[in-house]
């Protein structure tokens, strides 16, 4: 006798059965509608969003008062910006330049608005013959916050100097009076000119201050694809996987090993390629693009360890959730992470979902001390310190929470090794 043969499956049979078709179409459909909600929701409309967004208001005019005052006109257009924080949407500081300054160079402050020295003196001097020059209001950006950041803080503070000019001019127009002539009162009824300054320059290789999120997202890709691509390769190449490449299909004795050492293999694996990675990462941008870069050792390492910590995540995921866990690390390290970066939009303009991931959520973490090295000096005070704190953090969870769900499995003798089928045997006549 010859053994029966089952006849091939062709796939316009399959095709009709329902119960192929549901799961992948759930899932697919699940995926496209949270992609589109998580990154369109933190970025359509930041605008509307946008609250206490940080910037300095300054006031360097230090001439008496008007006659009939009680304050010169730098303490008055300070104090009434300051009381209206433009719907909401501004925070203003009240700071001295100098400070201003420190916090352009830290990252604190998106922005600033200065009312210079000498600012009371020429605005009472218009109507007059002794008038030189139009009195100035400055508004100060930061394109090191990103060029969006930098661009609400600069209407916000220009709408606001324009807003003082106008209370300006009534008081002048109100003390020049109808006999005025026709063109005074038409200089006198805006006469503020608001001129916009660089607060904090940045290279002109910084892409508008979006250099530091793309290095952000190329260092979490990198331990990312990183960890993922090891710990498929140990897989493969421990018997515990298939290896398929266009035709060929192999599959590897399989090696006795438990999850806790296969997962240190994994660990180890990811240190030590992770310092390849982060290599030809800075090599590239830096290197080969010229990417504006300074504090090159720092940003090595800093690159290094935030790569690795990515990359350890990964492995304790996939160790924990076996076979669904590139997906979780997917949304973990890359779906919430981009909306809640605060690199390209600030999260004073996102909802307050994506403010509240920011708190622990990886990319943002990462991107606040990436854009402390390129654009803020290494200062600790513009984020990096922080960012060091939450690498150090994530490490640790990361090696705790792996090794632990890969220490339980042991224990419950849920082994990996799962028991072939015999290859059948010929029938003999």
């Amino acid at each position: 006798m010859s053994p029966t043969v089952a006849p091939e499956a062709t796939a316009a049979a399959l095709v009709r059965r329902p119960q192929l078709w549901l799961v992948p179409t759930i899932l697919t459909g699940v995926l496209a509608l949270l992609l589109s909600l998580l990154y369109m929701g933190g970025i359509v409309n930041p605008d509307a969003q946008l609250r206490n967004l940080p910037i300095a208001l300054v006031n360097e005019d230090t001439a008496k008062p008007p006659p009939g005052q009680r304050q010169n006109l730098g303490a008055q257009i300070t104090a009434s910006i300051a009381a209206d924080p433009a719907g909401g949407k501004a925070q203003w500081r009240e700071l001295s330049l100098a400070q201003a300054r420190d916090q352009l160079d830290s990252g604190k402050v998106y922005g600033a608005l200065v009312v210079p020295a000498g600012f009371t003196e020429a605005v009472t001097a218009l109507p007059t013959a002794a008038a030189t020059r139009l009195p100035t209001l400055t508004v100060l950006t930061n394109p090191g916050k990103g060029s969006l950041g930098s661009s609400l803080a600069g209407q916000i503070t220009t709408q606001a100097a324009h807003r003082a000019s106008r209370a300006v001019g009534e008081q002048l127009t109100a003390a020049a009076g109808a006999s005025a002539a026709p063109a005074t009162r038409l200089l006198l009824a805006d006469p503020v000119d608001v001129v916009t300054q660089v607060g904090h320059p940045i290279g002109t290789r910084s892409g508008l201050g979006l250099t530091a999120f793309y290095y952000t997202l190329l260092l979490v890709l990198a331990g990312f694809m990183g960890g993922n691509v090891i710990s498929n390769g140990v897989d493969t190449a421990l018997g515990y996987a298939d290896n398929e490449i266009g035709p060929w299909h192999t599959r590897r004795p399989t090696v006795p090993i438990d999850r806790t050492q296969t997962l240190l293999l994994k660990m180890l694996m990811t240190a030590g390629i992770t310092l390849v990675s982060t290599t030809l990462v800075m090599v590239a941008c830096v290197g080969i693009l010229g990417m504006d870069a300074s504090h090159l050792p720092l940003l090595w390492v800093y690159s290094y360890c935030a790569a690795l910590a990515v990359g350890l995540g990964v492995q304790a995921i996939n160790a924990a959730f076996g076979g669904i866990g590139q997906l979780v690390s997917m949304f973990v390290f890359i779906v919430l992470g981009l909306p809640s970066s605060g690199a390209t939009v600030p999260l004073q303009a996102v909802p307050d979902f994506y403010r509240f991931l920011s708190h622990f959520e990886p990319m943002r973490q990462l991107s606040d001390g990436v854009r402390a090295i390129l654009y803020f000096d290494a200062r600790g005070d513009a984020g990096l310190t922080r960012s060091w704190i939450m690498i150090a953090l994530g490490t640790v969870l990361a090696l705790l929470f792996g090794f632990a769900m890969t220490t339980y499995y042991d224990r419950k003798g849920l082994k990996r090794l799962t028991p072939q089928p015999p290859p059948p045997q010929p029938v003999q006549d």
